[in-house]
């Protein structure tokens, strides 16, 4: 791995078989990585960083502000969130298969004696998986034919850094599994921005009139968003 000094900042540079440089900024704390072509010069790959270095700084300064939850132990009474409302965890022990339902205020998980907090964890994130995969149909039938793209393929995972990617070539999109704790409306702006990259590639004038025609509300769901607690993550390295 490559290192490049930006004067205030160092980039870490990654080299991949693509033919563009991508930048990304990392939380916690506003890690700068930059994918670049195998064969692009060190040099040319440190003046497109600088020339975007005011970008850079925004993107730290949001990155480190952002809130984020402290850390979860999926014990008895603690706070877990659907669709933007707080639920209560109820922890019940049974030698059967592990579940996860919502009842009234609470979410019930229902594990094997002993279970593990990480195989916990990894129940409830399968449940929040199910919830996105579930509300998705409509969804997509909706802002598909409003907006005559067709995606081949949306994944739904555990994502760190972004709350959702489109790969334009494949059609794909991804959604972030933690889109199931925030507001319905955020899931439905990350869908439609993602949905509007297979238009645009890229976030510039003509991207943000395509948001404006189909979402004239976006920025404030982008807004709200952004102003959302994250989930905590470990960062190594």
């Amino acid at each position: 791995m490559e290192i490049i000094d930006l004067g205030d900042t160092t980039a870490e540079v990654i080299r991949k078989p693509i033919k563009h440089v991508h930048l990304s900024v990392y939380p916690p704390n506003g890690r700068v990585r930059v994918s670049a072509p195998k064969q692009m010069a060190l040099d040319t790959i440190r003046v497109f960083a600088i020339s975007r270095l005011p970008w850079i700084r925004a993107q730290q300064r949001k990155v480190r502000a952002q809130e984020r939850e402290p850390p979860r132990e999926y014990i008895e009474r603690e706070s877990h969130y659907l669709w933007g409302r707080r639920y209560l965890l109820t922890v019940m022990e049974d030698e059967a298969a592990p579940r996860v339902v919502r009842q009234s205020n609470r979410i019930v998980l229902t594990v094997r004696p002993g279970t593990a907090t990480e195989r916990r964890a990894q129940l409830l994130d399968a449940w929040y998986r199910e919830q996105i995969r579930a509300t998705l149909p409509p969804l997509l039938d909706k802002w598909q034919a409003l907006m005559k793209v067709q995606a081949s393929r949306v994944h739904v995972q555990r994502m760190k850094t972004k709350w959702g990617s489109c790969n334009p070539a494949s059609r794909s999109i991804r959604l972030n599994t933690e889109l199931a704790k925030k507001p319905p409306e955020c899931l439905e702006y990350v869908l439609v921005h993602e949905l509007a990259h297979l238009i645009e590639r890229r976030h510039d004038a003509r991207f943000r009139a395509l948001m404006d025609r189909f979402m004239p509300r976006w920025q404030q769901y982008r807004d709200e968003l952004n102003q959302l607690p994250v989930r905590h993550e470990r960062w190594d390295g």
